[in-house]
């Protein structure tokens, strides 16, 4: 959420390769998650796995399976909290320039040029384009050469020929990539997501980022078009879904533990961001894990 100054990423390929494929199980998932930008698109599946996403101003939580796209320079954190044992991550990352050089005045090329373009603002695929695209994007890791790039070039237009999205940052945000402040925008975001159960006042997390408190309001609501009491909120929404999801504990006792005070506060809330009650949700939610 926050388009200020995330860590810079560097993305290094094996040599003499231009896509970086990287592949996560159960057993080797193991980093810690930070806010971080870099300008090569990256296409995440997960097949089985449970986290939260953010990227950009978007923040929602995942209990199955994912399958996003990232755009150029488009700040986010790592996405899997937990894999499940025959859960599998991959991850490719390329420079969006990648096929200029020799496709980019093609006609046939233009839709992929357009994906590039809808990426900046964060994609995700819905089931049908996801069981397809998927098996195919975990089977890249097997290929080098030529070979890579076509296979990622036939995946990279299934993408772009799909109905079968989402936008993640509708609104649009123009996110710059300053690295200055980098440490203390993600010491903000791992405050809150250590502490959003219980309530963070402006003054602590004012202290926090070393600025008084009116200075910090502005600073944080230029940076993320927001005020700091609604990302929290949306923080304590989002681990609702989760505990909705994943646990049978009645809804009151889901509204304390995120963090709420207030059960009407919260129904509203979860109403306003998820567009549906809380019961709505998990009975849905249970309809699809059934």
């Amino acid at each position: 959420m926050i388009h200020k100054k995330p860590t810079y990423e560097k993305v290094n390929p094996d040599f003499g390769e231009s896509i970086l494929v990287k592949q996560h199980v159960k057993s080797k998932l193991n980093y810690t998650a930070s806010w971080h930008v870099h300008p090569e698109i990256e296409l995440v599946y997960v097949n089985k796995g449970k986290g939260k996403r953010h990227i950009g101003n978007h923040l929602s939580y995942f209990n199955n399976s994912q399958l996003i796209l990232i755009g150029s320079n488009l700040p986010h954190n790592g996405f899997t909290d937990r894999l499940t044992p025959k859960g599998k991550e991959t991850l490719i990352q390329f420079k969006p320039d990648i096929f200029n050089n020799s496709f980019n005045g093609l006609p046939e090329f233009r839709e992929i040029i357009n994906l590039f373009e809808r990426a900046k603002k964060g994609i995700i695929y819905k089931p049908i384009i996801k069981s397809h695209v998927g098996p195919k994007i975990e089977k890249l890791i097997e290929y080098e050469g030529v070979t890579r790039v076509l296979k990622l070039l036939e995946i990279l237009n299934d993408l772009a020929t799909t109905k079968d999205y989402t936008l993640l940052n509708v609104n649009g945000f123009a996110f710059e990539t300053e690295p200055e402040d980098s440490a203390k925008i993600d010491m903000i975001y791992k405050h809150i997501n250590s502490n959003f159960q219980r309530q963070i006042s402006l003054e602590e997390i004012s202290d926090i980022a070393s600025m008084t408190i009116p200075g910090f309001c502005r600073y944080f609501k230029n940076a993320t078009g927001k005020t700091f009491t609604k990302l929290v909120n949306e923080y304590r929404v989002v681990h609702a879904t989760k505990l909705l999801s994943e646990s049978s504990n009645n809804i009151t006792d889901i509204c304390y533990e995120c963090g709420f005070n207030n059960f009407s506060h919260f129904n509203k809330l979860f109403k306003e961001f998820t567009g549906k009650t809380a019961l709505k949700y998990r009975k849905e939610m249970r309809r699809i894990i059934q």
